[in-house]
Formats: structure tokens, C-alpha cells, sequence
């Protein structure tokens, strides 16, 4: 089994758009709050080693910022949306774009998208104006259904990076979304995402990478605490709770 997953892993390494990512601190004003941040002052170099990266960890440990960097810096809108996808209702992202230099694959897919859950409205508003692929109504659709459609309309081989997008979907429209994002990879596209859902990181083969404890650090799907809370709440509601809840 070991042999066969090392096999697979090998053969879809070259889809990857991206495959690393440096950033040169200098580039980064000396008193920005970026340096402020544990996990990521001291990130140099970072390397994607699977088709499906996470990125867990506390809010506030830096994942989204990193997250959205990586996006702006491959051209993304910083609202999100696809390639092509250029609006903006508001500009509050970090310089770190500026900073960040990615080693792209071999690989040239003209598609993307970047999802931010909260600027999905908007972005749902572009896609009907745009009238990309046929997609319309999202907005008589709840969250979850509209962003499900959404991907469905744009299962196409590319680069996803995706900030929470477990947001709006209830535990069983996540598994659908686990579904979506295995399919696409078979076919060669790459994701990265931040995310908070045990469910999620259960994807087969994911490599996740920990925000937590000051440091980037890869680890175990058991390992994070999002799994870790979760099966312990799970097991033992009544007791964390009483002590939670206790005077």
C-alpha cells in the first residue's frame, strides 16, 4: 500500500501549478503587522508536496493572509473569482504579495479560482454579469447551494485555492465538496485551502500544514486539533460541557 500511494503521488507531481513559494522579507515594510505574526515571520520557503495542500490552524495564525497572498500573487482578483474575474468593493489585503515569489510547474492551465467565503456574494454577482458557462440565479440559491453549483459549473482542470469554503455547507454538502475535489484531481488540478473542517482534512492524501505553536509544520489528519476537538466533544459532550459551562 505504502509503495502504491508513493507510485500515485509521483505520477500527477508535474500537475502542480504551483510547487513552491519563497518569500523575500525585505520586500515587507519593517513595522507591518506581518511580522507580527508567529507562523509567519520566519517562513522563507515553502514547498507543495501533494495535489491538495491545507492549511489549519487557530484564527489569527496567519493561514488566510498566506493564503491570500499566494492567490494575488498568481493574479487572482483579492476578492476572488476566477482569473478573469477583476471588481472590487473593498481593498484590505496585505502587501505580502509583494513578497511572495512562486515556483510554478511545468504545467500551464489557463483556469483558476480563488474563493474568500466572505466576499462570495460579490463574486456570485460577477459570475451572472459575466454570464460564464451558463451559471445564473446563484442568487436565488442559499450560500451553500449557490457555491456547490458554483464548482460544479467549474469543474474544470486548474489551480483552487479556497479560504473556508466548508462556510456554508452543511457536513453532508462538504462530503459532495470532498467528491468534487478528488474528481478534479484525478484530472490534474491542485488545491490549496484553509479550513477549520475535520471533514475536509479527511481528504485521502492531503498534505496539511499546521499554523499552530508559532511554526508551519506538517502533520496528520489525527493530529490537528480541529480533529482533535471535534472527536473529543463527540465523545464526551456532557462532560466538556459541564465543566465548560460550570460557574
Amino acid at each position: 500500500m505504502e509503495n502504491t500511494e508513493q507510485n500515485s503521488s509521483n505520477s500527477i507531481l508535474d500537475n502542480k501549478m504551483i510547487k513552491s513559494l519563497t518569500i523575500d522579507w525585505n520586500k515587507i515594510d519593517q513595522y507591518s503587522y506581518l511580522r507580527r505574526i508567529p507562523a509567519l515571520k520566519s517562513l522563507k520557503e515553502l514547498k507543495f508536496n501533494n495535489q491538495v495542500t491545507f492549511f489549519v490552524g487557530e484564527n489569527g495564525s496567519g493561514k488566510s493572509t498566506l493564503l491570500e497572498g499566494i492567490a494575488i500573487a498568481y493574479g487572482f482578483n483579492p476578492e476572488g473569482g476566477t482569473i478573469n474575474f477583476n471588481f472590487s468593493n473593498y481593498d484590505d489585503h496585505s502587501e505580502l504579495h509583494r513578497a511572495i515569489r512562486l515556483s510554478k510547474g511545468i504545467v500551464k492551465h489557463k483556469f483558476g479560482y480563488f474563493l474568500r467565503a466572505e466576499s462570495f456574494f460579490n463574486m456570485a454577482t460577477k459570475a451572472e454579469e459575466y454570464d460564464i458557462y451558463g451559471i445564473n440565479n446563484l442568487h436565488r440559491k442559499s450560500h451553500g447551494e449557490s457555491f456547490l453549483n458554483f464548482m460544479q459549473a467549474y469543474n474544470k482542470t486548474g489551480l483552487y485555492i479556497m479560504d473556508e469554503p466548508e462556510a456554508a455547507l452543511s457536513p453532508q454538502r462538504q462530503l459532495v465538496l470532498i467528491y468534487e475535489i478528488v474528481k478534479m484531481v484525478e484530472e490534474g488540478a491542485q488545491f490549496i485551502i484553509a479550513t477549520h473542517s475535520p471533514v475536509l482534512l479527511g481528504i485521502p492524501n492531503a498534505d496539511i500544514i499546521s499554523f499552530d505553536n508559532g511554526n508551519l509544520h506538517r502533520c496528520s489528519w489525527e493530529e490537528t486539533d480541529t480533529y482533535q476537538i471535534t472527536k473529543a466533544f463527540l465523545n464526551n459532550r456532557e462532560k466538556i460541557l459541564k465543566e465548560l459551562l460550570a460557574d
